[in-house]
């Protein structure tokens, strides 16, 4: 096995020397805390989506929003409409319900170890453990996909995941130390999201590369393994874009519960093999092509409507509509409008 020591040692020099600076984290090294609020805010818009993607959005929130206490108080359609491009709404709606917690039962102020942040509503294990090392300097096996990754590799894991994920949470809790607990995730995650990559690993820049089993057998890049996944299925669906007398655009409030649940969007048939074209008011639709989008659990060929009318909608200037509305309807939109 692996040296723990080296290996962790090796790593946190490295760090000390390559780290991102992010607008979420303290230099490494250097003893400061970094606000509980800004580390759960970032973990949160960073599961699913990438630091490039993420970043521009945490600076807006914060600008706008720059305590937890501030974020609790929105009224959330202002918070889904900010939240409008990140994806997987329902961590929109954990957010909030977790900022009113924090505001409401803790005075504003984020518990410091990960028990208590656990309790939170809609934090997970994996956040309760980042934001008790990052923001609290506690010692916590903090395992995100680069971390499972980085452990595969390094002990050559031949369980396929999911199945292995046991195992490599306990190998990575095998590195957590009294010793710089919150630099040490932050040096696992920037290691295997800038040298330790998905399909094309740089062991030739790799602090680890002397003790890393999966190194040795000459095929780093098989690691982790990973079993088959189904076929995502794929559905179809209508979505209309419909204009008032003023070019404004109709829009729609989903129910809280389900897919973009508590967005706004636009009327749509349902998602489904064979949806029925179901127009949300008597008009002179006429097509304007179709957009692909792709979810988690399935994709979607969405055929675009595009009619005039009046009705009881949620009327939106189409700049508004385009700046608002999640990915999925961004599209068909633009789509609409173009054609």
């Amino acid at each position: 096995m692996p040296d723990v020591s080296s290996l962790r040692a090796a790593l946190l020099d490295w760090y000390d020397a390559h780290a991102r600076s992010l607008p979420w984290r303290a230099p490494p090294g250097s003893g400061m805390r970094t606000d509980p609020y800004r580390v759960w805010l970032s973990e949160v818009m960073l599961q699913q989506t990438t630091v490039p993607h993420a970043a521009p959005y945490f600076e807006r929130f914060t600008a706008r929003w720059p305590t937890v206490s501030n974020l609790a108080a929105v009224e959330d359609s202002d918070l889904m409409a900010a939240w409008a491009g990140l994806g997987y709404y329902a961590r929109a709606r954990n957010l909030l319900a977790c900022a009113r917690a924090v505001a409401s039962e803790h005075g504003g102020v984020f518990p410091d170890n990960e028990a208590a942040l656990l309790a939170l509503p809609g934090v997970g294990a994996y956040t309760a453990a980042a934001v008790a090392a990052i923001a609290f300097d506690r010692p916590a096996n903090v395992v995100d996909g680069n971390v499972e990754r980085v452990m595969s590799r390094l002990f050559a894991v031949e369980t396929p995941l999911p199945a292995a994920r046991p195992e490599l949470k306990r190998l990575a809790a095998l590195f957590v130390s009294d010793e710089r607990p919150g630099d040490w995730p932050q040096a696992l995650m920037d290691l295997g999201s800038g040298v330790c990559r998905p399909k094309s690993p740089s062991c030739e820049l790799c602090p680890l590369a002397f003790g890393c089993e999966g190194l040795k057998t000459g095929e780093p890049a098989r690691y982790p393994l990973k079993t088959k996944k189904a076929e995502r299925p794929h559905r179809h669906g209508h979505a209309f874009v419909l204009r008032d007398a003023a070019g404004r655009i109709g829009l729609v409030r989903r129910p809280d519960k389900g897919l973009l649940g508590g967005m706004l969007g636009l009327p749509t048939s349902d998602w489904s093999a064979t949806p029925v074209f179901h127009a949300p008011v008597v008009a002179d639709w006429s097509e304007a092509g179709a957009v692909e989008h792709v979810f988690t659990h399935f994709s979607l060929t969405l055929t675009v409507h595009v009619g005039a009318g009046e009705g009881d909608f949620v009327w939106t200037s189409a700049d508004e509509a385009l700046a608002s509305l999640p990915t999925v309807f961004r599209k068909a939109l633009e789509r609409g409008l173009a054609g």
